[in-house]
Order: structure tokens, then C-alpha cells, then sequence
């Protein structure tokens, strides 16, 4: 019969020299175990490797281990007994887990045992648990369903790249890190009354494409409610009626010609010379530049959802083919080849400046102007709807329906005079006689 000797100063050392050396379920016998001695920080660092992997006991704590690999990785191993069979739950490395958090988890670990509860199975479940959350934290953060947003849904309309640009610019760098489920109502009315304070329009773009975002998770089972549902827009719009003068479009033409304005001043100036919308000029694409000196715009990439031919002006042109083509890229205007140019707002305030025009304006107002400025050189009504890629007027409804013909050769010449106008401007020189039929 075995007699157990209990120290009263130190039980749980007693008891551990014991079993270690006669075995018991949940302390191994074997020579590799050493004698319980109360581990200290100091005797821990202190362990050196041998040539077996060896265990070191702790007496400070019953069924806790250090293991020594013979690498000198050293991690801390919890060895017990459970329904009549032993376990082992590696707590982690010694760089992770202290002397102190060990015994920690393993008085915790009694405390579940008595509950019969397996401490190693609890484990296993809690870390699941957590790779669990962190995954679905990653798949449903913002920023991977913005990405989806725009891959499956934002790219199937003509406006993709101003929703791609929207969330980089304004979007992500507020959000970035959460989910769409710790975006809250106060979160959203935050962000657009922000942006509001100094671009009302931004902001009620930016909260129309939060809108369908939100609206689209919702649909996809990803929210329940949407959180930007019901928010009113924080800018007030007005109808514009805003057209440049000669004299600030020869002040605008100059200082969009600066070198340092680089791709934004040769946007300025292609949107005023074709009169074509901000997206489509600054999508604009090679494959879409014929040598008959046609920009054949696709209706994927028009408002109306029509083809559009933009005959391109000697002027426009040659700003064109100035342009550096980037490999494998199809994009006209772009910094890298790999997306098409942005960052229009703080261009648009530099050339302001430089141009001395103080009275608001927007580069839409570009367009305006262009239309404004054919009219008065003479341009038919119909001719100028044809630039401009207009649907109404002469060509709504059933005479849209049959009239057909592009009047490439009305538009050529009317874009032409225009093209010549500007430079008269500029220079100061008579500009040539184009006869418009």
C-alpha cells in the first residue's frame, strides 16, 4: 500500500514530486520529468535546451508544464485527467503566455473540470469561435462589401468609377476597419453632414450611393434595415444656369495649360472643347478614338444609355494624341494605366485660382457654356442637341424615334467653329469661316 507524505508547507509540490515519479492520470511518468519545484520567471529564462524535448513542472501550479524544445522554443503545456483518461492542452509559447497567466489558466481550468467541463475542448471551441468572428468580421467589413458593390452591381451602370471614387475618397477613410452592421443611422448622418459643410452636391451623391449600398446589403441578407434609410439630403440643389463669359474661358483656357495642372488642365480644356460630360471625357477610352477622328462613345458609358459620335476638333485632337499610352491600358486620361483620372474638386479649385474666376462654378458648367457659346455662333437647335448627346426638343418622342441621322458633318463643322472661337479668344486672332449647312 502506497502512503502518501504531504508537506503542509508546500501540498501541491508533495503531491506533484509524487505522481510525477510513481504516475498518475494527468502526470506522466517519465525520466524526462524533473522533481516540482516552484518556477520563477528567472528559472524559466534560465532553461536551457537539451537534446530531447524535456518538461519541467511547475509546483506552483498542479498539471502545469514547461516544455523545452531542443530548438530552445519554449511553451507552457497543461496536463490533467478527464472521465478517467489523460489530456494535454497546450496553453502557448513562453513570448505569448507568462509564468503568471499560466497558472491563471490553469486554476481555471480546475474550476471547469469540477463542473465537468474538458478545459482543452473549451479551448478548441472559444478559438473557433474567434476565427469565426474574425473572418466574418473581414467578409462583412465595409470595405470587402464596397468591393463587391461595386464588382456585382455599381459596374453594371454608366457611373461605376464615380461610386468607386465616392467610397475611396469619402467613404472608406471614415469607416475603414468596420463592419456594415456598426454603421449606425448617426454614423451616416455624420459623414454627409460633413461633407455638406463645404460641397452640398457631393454630399447628396455620397448619400445616394450609400443609399443603394445599404439598400443592396439589405437584399442580399447582409442587414436587416438599412441605416441611411429615410435620411434627407443635407445639401440644397438648385437648377444651374451658370455659363462662363469669353473672358473667363480665355482665363480658364490659359490656366489650364499651366504644365504643373497636367492631366486636369487637358480635361478643362477637352470639356470645353467637346462639351461632353465630366465622366465621359475623363473615361475616356483609346478603343473609342477612331482615325476618322470620331470619339464613338458606347451607351454603356452615356447618360441617355445611347451611342454618342463626338467629332473631334484639330484642337481636340491633338490634346488627345499628346497624351502617354500606358501597356495594357485602354484609359486616355489616367496617372497609372490603371484607373481612369480623379480628384476633380481640389483640381478645379487650383485652376479657380489661377484663373482669377471667383464666382461659383462647377466643371459641368463647361458644358453649358459650350452649348451656350454654339448657339450663339449661329449653331441650329438640332445640331447643337446632336453635340451634346440631348434627347428632347426636336428629337423626344416619336421624331426621336425616326430621326436618326448622327449630322456628323453639322456637328464636325459646329464643334470646329467652336474649337476656332475658343482660339480667337486666346489668341485675339480672327478665328477661320467655317460654312455651317
Amino acid at each position: 500500500m502506497l502512503c502518501l507524505h504531504v508537506s503542509r508547507a508546500h501540498p501541491d509540490t508533495g503531491r506533484q514530486a509524487v505522481f510525477a515519479r510513481f504516475g498518475y492520470p494527468g502526470y506522466p511518468k517519465s525520466d524526462l520529468v524533473m522533481s516540482a519545484k516552484v518556477l520563477t520567471p528567472l528559472a524559466v529564462k534560465a532553461a536551457k535546451p537539451k537534446r530531447q524535448r524535456y518538461e519541467i513542472p511547475d509546483g506552483g501550479a498542479i498539471g502545469l508544464y514547461l516544455v523545452v524544445q531542443p530548438s530552445g522554443v519554449k511553451s507552457w503545456a497543461h496536463r490533467y485527467a478527464f472521465n478517467g483518461t489523460r489530456r494535454k492542452d497546450t496553453l502557448g509559447s513562453v513570448s505569448e503566455v507568462s509564468l503568471g497567466e499560466a497558472r491563471r489558466l490553469v486554476a481555471e481550468a480546475r474550476h471547469l473540470r469540477e463542473q465537468g467541463i474538458d478545459p482543452a475542448a473549451q479551448r478548441r471551441a472559444a478559438h473557433a469561435t474567434t476565427v469565426e468572428m474574425a473572418e466574418r468580421h473581414e467578409t462583412d467589413s465595409v470595405e470587402a462589401l464596397s468591393r463587391l458593390f461595386i464588382e456585382r452591381y455599381a459596374k453594371k451602370r454608366r457611373t461605376w468609377q464615380q461610386t468607386e471614387d465616392t467610397f475611396r475618397r469619402l467613404i472608406l477613410p471614415k469607416w475603414r476597419g468596420r463592419t456594415v452592421r456598426d454603421v449606425k443611422r448617426r454614423d451616416v448622418i455624420d459623414l454627409a453632414d460633413g461633407i455638406a459643410t463645404d460641397r452640398p452636391y457631393m454630399a447628396n451623391r455620397t448619400l445616394a450611393t450609400l443609399s443603394k449600398f445599404f439598400a443592396w446589403c439589405v437584399a442580399r441578407d447582409i442587414l436587416e434595415v438599412s441605416p441611411a434609410s429615410g435620411i434627407e439630403a443635407p445639401g440644397r440643389e438648385v437648377t444651374r444656369d451658370r455659363i462662363l463669359d469669353d473672358d473667363e474661358l480665355r482665363r480658364l483656357w490659359i490656366a489650364a495649360g499651366d504644365p504643373a495642372e497636367g492631366l486636369f488642365g487637358v480635361l478643362a480644356r477637352l470639356l470645353l472643347l467637346t462639351g461632353q460630360r465630366r465622366g465621359e471625357v475623363s473615361g475616356m477610352r483609346w478603343s473609342e478614338i477612331g482615325d476618322d477622328h470620331i470619339w464613338r462613345l458606347p451607351g454603356a458609358r452615356t447618360k441617355n444609355g445611347k451611342p454618342h459620335q463626338v467629332p473631334l476638333a484639330p484642337a481636340a485632337w491633338d490634346l488627345i494624341q499628346a497624351q502617354p499610352r500606358f501597356a495594357g491600358s485602354d484609359f486616355v486620361l489616367t496617372f497609372d494605366g490603371t484607373r481612369p483620372i480623379s480628384g476633380f474638386g481640389r483640381a478645379k479649385r487650383r485652376l479657380s485660382a489661377k484663373a482669377g474666376i471667383t464666382a461659383g462654378w462647377r466643371l459641368h458648367d463647361l458644358r453649358r457654356s459650350c452649348a451656350s457659346g454654339l448657339q450663339r455662333l449661329g449653331v441650329r437647335a438640332e445640331v447643337i442637341e446632336r453635340c451634346l448627346n440631348h434627347i428632347g426638343g426636336l428629337y423626344r418622342g416619336v421624331s426621336g424615334t425616326y430621326q436618326r441621322d448622327p449630322l456628323i458633318e453639322e456637328t464636325t463643322a459646329a464643334l470646329e467653329r467652336w474649337a476656332d472661337h475658343a482660339e480667337q479668344l486666346v489668341t485675339g486672332k480672327p478665328a477661320k469661316i467655317l460654312k455651317l449647312r
